[in-house]
């Protein structure tokens, strides 16, 4: 499966105990794979954890609603570390977790996913998520 995801604009916490905080909104966009389509629902956020090493550790929490209506809860935990610009040192990994109601879509929540994030564009992110097999 692959989505683009469209991003608002990043709000800055600050300095945390745990690193410094930034949370990006997500606003909507659309996913689409060899059994599953439809389109990204605006309402959720990546909340990011910006290390001292420089490391960003990534909590993106939002919904899938499929083309049929069912609605998707996705958990995507990971990390990113070098820099968008530099393609040979730009590192951003992700493992997707699912929740769906209902038995048409249940096939996600019987697997682990990974997935790769290809660098931000201004207001956007596009990712292809992998089944583990």
């Amino acid at each position: 499966m692959e989505a683009s995801v469209e991003l608002g604009e990043m709000q800055e916490v600050g300095p945390t105990p745990a690193g410094f905080r930034r949370i990006i909104p997500i606003t909507g966009g659309a996913f689409e794979g060899p059994q599953i389509k439809g389109m990204v629902l605006p309402g959720g956020a990546d909340w990011q954890i910006v290390r001292s090493d420089g490391v960003r550790e990534i909590e993106a929490r939002y919904t899938l609603e499929t083309n049929d209506g069912n609605k998707i809860y996705i958990v995507n935990k990971g990390i990113i570390r070098g820099q968008s610009d530099e393609p040979q040192t730009f590192y951003f990994r992700t493992i997707p977790r699912f929740e769906v109601a209902g038995e048409k879509y249940s096939w996600l929540t019987h697997s682990l996913f990974l997935a790769t994030v290809e660098p931000r564009q201004p207001a956007s992110v596009y990712i292809k998520f992998y089944e583990i097999k």
